[in-house]
């Protein structure tokens, strides 16, 4: 009897099509559960589950008579519900508390403190609040992080009242209703990518992000790997994400951590009860040429894989950010961009006549390039390199006219 997995995600897309080219692979059935549609059976003829991330109960009933030996999501939200659904049905995955404890950045900042690790200054508050009275409690300079956001958006440093006051005049446009204000972290950023088994992290990368992430927003761009840093730094990063596995709770599957370092040390920023989202986890393959969610698909079944090795001694990915707002276009050097030494790969997501909305409104990038060299820093130059050949067309978005009432 073959073993059956199920993913949970929001959509299809890149990743979800590489777990389910990885399960044909591995000799396993892989069923979707996805919120795509709740009225027509089986609408996308791919014998996907129709769910609703926010009703769990309801969710859980429609799997029933269902048989699974393991769980995996892709997403913050749909985390969440496979949590509850490996409590359920007895599967490995992360505990409940723990994954909705990833999504809620106040209660993610509590546990943290809890357990010891370093924490800037935090609280939360809604927007609703006086203005005033909330820029005089801010701990300058400080970071708005909408509670209800994903990624960057929304996310604004501010150094003063006056930069306060215009941040959440900016945010309550964008419809959020609470957030969180904390003391900005000074350093250098980075990411981690690894597993948690049994509630201990195992880690497959660290990313060094070259671009300095200063705000006043956060629009993240480099991913390199390995890391260029010092062993010394390198072992406190992943200390400090272990201790974050901890802390939340999180006990196996795969854990995506973002970081800042400085002279005082390791502090952790985030960390989620998934994978590193989307093209991204292209920039990560493992010996002898196995994607990164091959590798976490065998780790949701139960199999070893601490000991994977990187298929190339250096990689990484630059989310191709978007200058200004517009209606996109075209592009023109694409072919130049691919012949950079290095690149592997160049994909524009953007599609003709989509308005694209810069950071922190925005939540999206014109597309990807990645690349594969002998060391992080040809790496580097390879993905600079590339972008500097795109030239982008975008037209002006005019505001549509909303007569008074």
């Amino acid at each position: 009897m073959s073993r059956r997995l199920l993913l949970f995600a929001a959509t299809t897309g890149y990743q979800i099509r590489v777990f389910a080219e990885a399960a044909r692979r591995l000799g396993v059935d892989l069923t979707l559960a996805t919120d795509r549609c709740h009225v027509l059976e089986d609408p996308w003829g791919d014998r996907a589950i129709a769910v609703r991330f926010d009703r769990i109960a309801e969710s859980i009933e429609a799997l029933r008579g269902h048989r699974f030996d393991g769980v995996l999501a892709v997403g913050d939200q749909p985390a969440v519900l496979a949590a509850e659904t490996a409590a359920v049905f007895g599967l490995r995955f992360h505990p409940p508390a723990a994954a909705r404890a990833c999504r809620d950045k106040f209660l993610a900042r509590q546990l943290y403190q809890a357990s010891g690790l370093g924490v800037p200054p935090f609280f939360r508050a809604s927007l609703g609040e006086a203005p005033g009275a909330l820029a005089a409690r801010a701990p300058y300079p400080c970071v708005l992080k909408p509670l209800g956001g994903s990624a960057s958006r929304g996310v604004i440093r501010a150094n003063n009242e006056d930069e306060f006051l215009e941040a959440l005049r900016r945010i309550r446009k964008m419809g959020e209703r609470e957030l969180q204000v904390e003391g900005y972290i000074e350093g250098r950023e980075f990411a981690v990518e690894g597993l948690a088994t049994a509630g201990q992290f195992e880690p497959l990368a660290i990313f060094d992000k070259p671009d300095p992430l200063e705000g006043p927003f956060f629009e993240e761009t480099l991913y390199v790997t390995p890391s260029r840093e010092p062993a010394e730094v390198q072992q406190e990063l992943l200390g400090t994400v272990n201790r974050a596995v901890g802390a939340l709770g999180l006990r196996h599957g795969p854990v995506h951590a973002e970081l800042r370092y400085n002279a005082r040390g390791a502090w952790i920023v985030e960390a989620a009860a998934r994978p590193i989202g989307g093209l991204c986890a292209r920039a990560l393959r493992f010996k002898p040429d196995v994607p990164l969610e091959q590798l976490i698909l065998r780790h949701a079944l139960g199999e070893e894989v601490a000991r994977a090795e990187p298929a190339d001694p250096a990689s990484g990915v630059m989310m191709i950010p978007i200058p200004k707002g517009g209606i996109y276009e075209s592009v023109e050097g694409l072919e130049r961009a691919r012949a950079v030494a290095g690149i592997s790969d160049v994909v524009i997501t953007a599609k003709p006549g989509q308005l694209l909305v810069p950071l922190p409104e925005g939540g999206s990038y014109l597309g990807f390039l990645f690349a594969r060299a002998n060391t992080a820093s040809e790496v580097e130059w390879a993905l600079r390199r590339s972008h500097a050949e795109l030239r982008f067309q975008m037209a002006t978005a005019l505001e549509t006219f909303k007569p008074w009432s």
